[in-house]
C-alpha cells in the first residue's frame, strides 16, 4: 500500500461531520511532515534549504508556499512540505545544518484535518481547552496540546481555519469528537 493510501486509510468509513454553511472538516492535503530537534542555529540553517525559516518565538508558524515549519518547543519544530520524495527531502535539509540535530520522517504516523468556517474554533473548543478566541490564539499561531485525551498539533491558519495533526490511530476518536461537538452547534 503506498504512504497516501496508508495515510488516507485512517480516515476510511468515517464521515466528516459538517454543520450547515457554517463548518467544513476536510483531510489536509498529503504532506511529508518531519519532526526537527535541534539548536535554533540548527533550525535557521535548515530553513536556507527548507524555505520557511523555523520560528524561534513561541507558538508561532512560519510558512513560505506551501511549506510550513511550528514551533513546539525552543529546541523542536514540525515541518510541513507537499507529498513527494521525503528521503531527498530530509537529505538535504540534514545536508545544510552542521550540528547534532535530529530530523525524523513522521508521515507515516501524522495525519491532519482543517476545519473551516464560523464555527471552527467552537467546535475545537468542545474538547480543546485553550481559549481559541482571534486574541488569544491568532492566526499563524501553533502549538501541541489535547483534543479530549489525543495529543494534537493545532495551528490557526486564518481567521475562521485551523489545521489539526495527530496520530492517523486517532482518526476515529477525533473525527467522532469533532462530529459530537459539530452537532452541538447545529442550530
Amino acid at each position: 500500500m503506498s504512504e497516501t493510501a496508508t495515510r488516507l486509510s485512517a480516515f476510511a468509513g468515517l464521515t466528516l461531520p459538517a454543520v450547515r454553511n457554517r463548518l467544513s472538516v476536510t483531510v489536509a492535503p498529503d504532506a511529508i511532515r518531519y519532526s526537527l530537534r535541534g539548536s535554533p542555529a540548527a533550525a535557521a540553517a535548515l530553513g536556507a534549504v527548507f524555505g520557511p525559516v523555523p520560528s524561534t518565538t513561541a507558538c508561532r508558524a512560519t510558512s513560505a508556499g506551501d511549506r510550513a515549519a511550528l514551533w513546539l518547543g525552543p529546541d523542536e519544530w514540525y515541518l510541513l512540505a507537499p507529498d513527494g520524495d521525503a528521503a531527498a527531502l530530509a537529505a538535504s535539509l540534514s545536508a545544510a545544518i552542521d550540528e547534532p540535530h535530529a530530523l525524523v520522517d513522521i508521515s507515516h504516523r501524522n495525519v491532519g484535518l482543517i476545519l473551516k468556517g464560523p464555527r471552527a474554533a467552537d467546535v475545537l473548543n468542545g474538547a480543546c481547552p485553550l481559549d481559541l478566541s482571534e486574541t488569544a490564539f491568532p492566526v499563524g499561531m501553533s502549538t501541541r496540546t489535547l483534543y479530549a485525551k489525543a495529543e494534537i498539533i493545532l495551528w490557526r491558519t486564518g481567521l475562521d481555519t485551523f489545521r489539526v495533526e495527530f496520530w492517523r490511530s486517532f482518526a476515529g476518536y477525533i473525527v467522532g469528537l469533532i462530529a459530537e461537538n459539530a452537532r452541538e452547534h447545529a442550530v
